[in-house]
C-alpha cells in the first residue's frame, strides 16, 4: 500500500519560513515526479514544486519562484519543501503527491498525480 506522510505544518508570520517533510512508502515505480500542492479554503488544488527522482530536475508555480525550494532525500524516499517569505496568500493545505513517469511529464498537473498524502495545515499571519 502506497502511502505518503506530510509533516512540518504549522503557523506562522508574513516573512516566517517552514520546512515540510514527506516521505514515501511503497511506490510501485523506481522513478517519479513527486510534487507539492496546496489547496486553500474556496479554491481549486493548484501545483506548487515537483522533483523528478531520476535526475532531481525541479519544476515551480511563478508565484512560489525564488521563495520556496524543493529537495530530495532518496536513501530516506523522503522529499522536502523548504519555504521563506512566506505571504498570507501562502496559506493552505499542502499536500505531498507522487506520479510514476509513464508517458509525458505530470509537472504541476493535478490530475496527473496517482498518490496523495493527507496534507499538512499551513498557515500564514499579516
Amino acid at each position: 500500500q502506497v502511502q505518503l506522510v506530510e509533516s512540518g505544518g504549522g503557523s506562522v508570520q508574513a516573512g516566517g519560513s517552514l520546512r515540510l517533510s514527506c516521505v514515501a512508502s511503497n511506490l510501485p515505480y523506481r522513478r517519479n515526479y513527486m510534487g507539492w500542492f496546496r489547496q486553500a479554503p474556496g479554491k481549486e488544488r493548484e501545483g506548487v514544486a515537483a522533483i523528478y527522482t531520476g535526475d532531481g530536475r525541479t519544476y515551480y508555480a511563478d508565484s512560489v519562484k525564488g521563495r520556496f525550494a524543493i529537495s530530495l532525500d532518496n536513501a530516506k524516499n523522503s522529499v522536502y519543501l523548504q519555504m521563506v517569505s512566506l505571504k498570507p496568500e501562502d496559506t493552505a493545505m499542502y499536500y505531498c503527491a507522487a506520479a510514476p513517469l509513464l508517458s509525458a511529464a505530470p509537472l504541476l498537473r493535478t490530475a496527473a498525480y496517482n498518490y496523495w498524502g493527507q496534507g499538512t495545515q499551513v498557515t500564514v499571519s499579516s
